[in-house]
């Protein structure tokens, strides 16, 4: 079975379920979810590993469910834990989820993550809307044979991140009084973190935050043509003159922290849509 066909079975079993037409996908990163969850009136809950081709998640607080509802008004798809190129997969897998939430007509895509925070004026635990990215992972999601159906062969990444979507988050920050920073991401393989050498070469190429994912779901967004934007929690202080030891417990806590902010800005952007 192919690429398309895969994708293509996948969501004859989802809109088999009625899961269909959400205005907006939602994938929730790190330390993030329970939250947003929280605020969906529920139709449909799916574990992963009941789904046809789906990877299954092998990261222990990342959950493993399809989650489908009704929230402010719209219908949202949201992905309760996502994938990474450090579990094994290849980048095709990790984005499998992007290529279903187009597939099951999805209008907007919603991305959050954690991610270690190189701007040493910001704070731990503040949002940070991505406005561009840096690449570093060593493999791409469109490699190999392009699907006409699904995208170009060469998409433009001039503005990855949608800039009416942005607008909108900035506006909504405003309106809750949340600080929401804005920056440039750095994509990683992981799973370790950096080096104080790493953090300085980031910080030189014009970098303001560093995680292990969200970039590949971009990448594929944009060859999709869905609109999307993505928010970091920046949980760590990634200072290469005053570099403490870390534990992902640490950065999950402040994930878990800022969460509740980070839903109530997606919220009311999904409201306004």
């Amino acid at each position: 079975m192919d690429y398309l066909e895969k994708i293509n079975e996948t969501a004859a079993f989802l809109k088999a379920k009625g899961i269909e037409g959400p205005d907006a996908a939602v994938i929730l990163g790190t330390g993030l979810g329970q939250n947003f969850v929280s605020q969906i009136e529920m139709e449909h809950s799916v574990p992963y590993d009941d789904i046809p081709n789906f990877p299954v998640s092998t990261v222990e607080f990342h959950h493993g469910k399809l989650i489908f509802g009704k929230m402010a008004g719209k219908k949202v798809l949201a992905f309760q834990g996502r994938f990474h190129y450090y579990e094994g997969y290849d980048l095709k897998e990790v984005t499998f989820l992007v290529r279903i939430a187009k597939a099951l007509g999805s209008k907007y895509l919603f991305i959050s993550n954690a991610a270690g925070c190189l701007d040493l004026s910001w704070n731990k635990g503040d949002l940070m809307l991505l406005d561009d990215h840096i690449d570093l992972l060593p493999d791409n999601p469109l490699r190999g044979r392009n699907f006409d159906d699904l995208g170009p062969r060469f998409p433009d990444m001039s503005r990855p991140y949608d800039k009416g979507l942005n607008q909108k988050m900035e506006q909504a920050a405003r309106g809750l009084g949340i600080t929401l920073r804005k920056g440039v991401y750095a994509a990683v393989p992981g799973p370790n973190l950096e080096t104080r050498a790493e953090y300085r070469y980031l910080r030189t190429i014009g970098a303001d935050a560093v995680g292990m994912s969200t970039v590949p779901e971009v990448i594929v967004a944009n060859h999709a043509g869905l609109p999307c934007c993505a928010v970091s929690v920046l949980t760590d202080d990634c200072d290469p003159d005053n570099l403490h030891p870390i534990n992902i417990e640490d950065i999950i806590k402040i994930a878990n922290g800022s969460e509740k902010e980070l839903t109530r800005l997606f919220v009311e952007v999904i409201r306004e849509l």
